[in-house]
């Protein structure tokens, strides 16, 4: 059970995370955030997340809260639930840190974690990056990664729902 605890102390809230973050900050380590519901974890993710790791000394993920997935995607999700993906995340050997947030945008997360990189995959434009005027006021960099073309959850879920 010892290594599942590992993964577990991955998964910071509260005081914990602001003492986690008060000690990188201390030590100038680069931190490199991002941000996602992550309801199916897949290849499309991990090349993502590995590249984005590669931008700092330690990589945070905030990840939205079942009620929040719910509220952005809509009924029927999350597939899976927030436990269970905070977990598959912190999983990840790049992983630093997985940070939950109950809000509709990650805005008032990347406020305390005040990242050196701010990070989402390519669908989008660093300009339209929650956080962007935030992150760039500081000097931070807001970078758009390249995506995996073929590998989303939506498309998973049609997928299963169509039977191919």
């Amino acid at each position: 059970m010892a290594n599942i605890e590992t993964l577990k102390s991955k998964i910071l809230a509260g005081v914990v995370f602001e003492r986690w973050l008060h000690i990188d900050r201390f030590k100038s380590r680069k931190i490199v955030f991002t941000n996602g519901c992550f309801d199916i974890i897949h290849k499309g993710h991990i090349y993502y997340l590995a590249e984005a790791s590669k931008f700092g000394d330690h990589l945070v993920i905030g990840l939205n809260t079942d009620a929040s997935v719910k509220r952005i995607k809509g009924p029927g999700r999350p597939l899976v639930d927030q436990d269970s993906r905070a977990l598959a995340l912190s999983a990840l050997s790049f992983v630093s840190a997985v940070v939950l947030f109950d809000e509709d945008t990650p805005l008032e997360l990347i406020k305390t974690v005040r990242p050196d990189f701010l990070v989402k995959g390519g669908d989008y434009r660093p300009e339209d990056i929650v956080g962007y005027d935030f992150v760039t006021s500081y000097g931070g960099k807001v970078l758009a990664l390249d995506l995996i073309e073929g590998y989303s959850t939506t498309e998973i879920i049609r997928k299963i729902n169509s039977g191919s």
